[in-house]
């Protein structure tokens, strides 16, 4: 070994988007000139520079260069001690490596996004939004979630009421609306809410949303009835003021009768019945015999045309999966890519999509087995965004049996791409393997059975996804 070194100081710390810098200090203790090549290498290599990147030195003299720390504001940077090194390579001898180590801290920091997906829900007896809540922080979020309004005119069910949610994750709070006074008749009414979400220590969050309550009966039905009701009240007024008098003359044009009756009445003739309209025959078809029904030779009926086969969906494929293995687990998938429109389905695993294309998942179609069914959202693009994140569906799907097909996005011509994917399963595990555009495949994210969520995708609305790999 020719080289000594030092590193000062041997640990430092730094705050997420600021940056702090270690001085690197080296001496040549060999007997010839080199010349050493400096290359940052550890997991907070991306955002560590050297300056200078090569340094010459003569021997027994000693050198300095300067690595700069300069981690981002993003979940990325996780809070908390952080190792890394620095490979030195002398030109001269190669394979006499040095790799000096050192330990940076990043200081933790909390940013919190929430949304009401959708902002305003209608209904007569009840409204059911979600609470999207982000973790923009590098440190684990708990939470909890509470709602009021003025005036106490909703009661609120939250689940779940507390959320634990990591770096970079999201979490849906499912919240249940109930006016506490049902409008019989009348206009809707509309009743601003808030939902808080209250982090130990910290001012709460609040997220503004709208229920507009509508009347049991329309308006319309209730002005029906109260005109029906007047129609009838005065035709009941109008027939007890004026009752026509009925009279009856059976006496007299009995009298009468018996008065004109000749003495010897003739028998009149009664007048003909028209005669009965004569049977028709329906002709028989060109190519029968006229003979007992249907068992005659000659003409054929009517080929019946081919039926179109089924498209291959998901739910088809998971299907035939289940069947050559009842007792597993098994998910299958299809995207519809951008100009290309439906893929076939893969299964557990396989890339569904495209790479390299730059091609965007409109919409994906997804079927499960052996784990109680499975729901879904998206994020899609957003052309009037604001904050350069896309939106979220109003809805969530329904939750799909096992062998079922479930699907997420829409096919149509000018519909948006996908920005992130959020999916579920009622029993084990959901994972997931996701490339944006113009990035790297990501690493794997699993996450259990509901109420957690797995998600897929970058947040970013200019960022589509264009290839995904699902496992259960």
């Amino acid at each position: 070994m020719s080289l000594w070194t030092s590193l000062e100081p041997a640990s430092a710390t730094v705050d997420p988007g600021g940056s702090t810098r270690v001085r690197l200090r080296l001496r040549n203790t060999g007997d010839i000139v080199d010349e050493y090549r400096f290359e940052p290498v550890g997991p907070i290599a991306p955002w560590t520079t050297v300056e200078p990147q090569t340094l010459r030195l003569y021997p027994g003299t000693t050198g300095t260069v300067e690595l700069t720390f300069s981690p981002p504001r993003t979940p990325d940077a996780v809070a908390g001690p952080n190792p890394y090194a620095v490979r030195i390579t002398p030109t001269e001898h190669p394979e006499a490596t040095t790799v000096p180590e050192g330990n940076l801290t990043i200081t933790p920091f909390t940013e919190v996004r929430a949304e009401l997906v959708p902002p305003t829900v209608k209904g007569r007896f009840r409204g059911r939004p979600k609470l999207a809540v982000d973790n923009l922080g590098n440190t684990r979020l708990t939470a909890s979630i509470s709602g009021n309004d003025n005036g106490d005119q909703l009661s609120y069910e939250i689940f779940p009421s507390n959320v634990q949610i990591e770096p970079g994750r999201a979490a849906f709070v499912k919240t249940t609306l109930k006016p506490r006074r049902i409008i019989w008749f009348g206009p809707k009414e509309q009743r601003p809410y808030t939902l808080n979400v209250q982090r130990s220590g910290i001012n709460p969050l609040p997220v503004e949303g709208t229920y507009v309550q509508r009347g049991f009966l329309p308006r319309w039905l209730a002005t029906f009835f109260g005109v029906i009701l007047a129609l009838a009240i005065t035709f009941v007024m109008l027939w007890i003021a004026y009752k026509p008098p009925v009279n009856t003359g059976a006496t007299e044009k009995q009298v009468e009768a018996g008065a004109t009756l000749a003495p010897s009445p003739s028998a009149s003739p009664s007048p003909a019945l028209p005669p009965a309209p004569a049977p028709t025959t329906t002709p028989s078809p060109a190519g029968g015999d006229g003979g007992s029904g249907g068992s005659g030779g000659g003409g054929g009926g009517e080929s019946k045309p081919t039926a179109k086969p089924k498209a291959d969906t998901a739910a088809t494929a998971v299907n035939r999966l289940a069947a050559s293995d009842p007792g597993g687990r098994h998910v299958c998938y299809r995207a519809f890519v951008e100009g290309e429109g439906w893929q076939k389905p893969v299964c557990d695993g396989t890339v569904g999509g495209t790479v390299g294309q730059a091609r965007a998942i409109k919409a994906l179609n997804v079927a499960v087995y052996g784990v109680q069914g499975s729901a879904g959202s998206a994020m899609v693009h957003d052309d009037q965004s604001t904050n350069g994140q896309g939106r979220w569906l109003p809805h969530w799907t329904a939750i799909k049996a096992d062998g079922k097909d479930n699907y997420i996005g829409s096919t149509k011509k000018d519909a948006p791409y996908l920005v992130t994917f959020v999916w579920n399963v009622g029993s084990g595990q959901a994972c997931n393997v996701v490339k944006v555009r113009d990035q790297d495949w990501r690493d794997q994210s699993c996450n259990n059975a509901r109420p957690d969520l797995n998600t897929a995708g970058a947040f970013d609305n200019a960022r589509w996804i264009e290839a995904i790999k699902l496992t259960v």
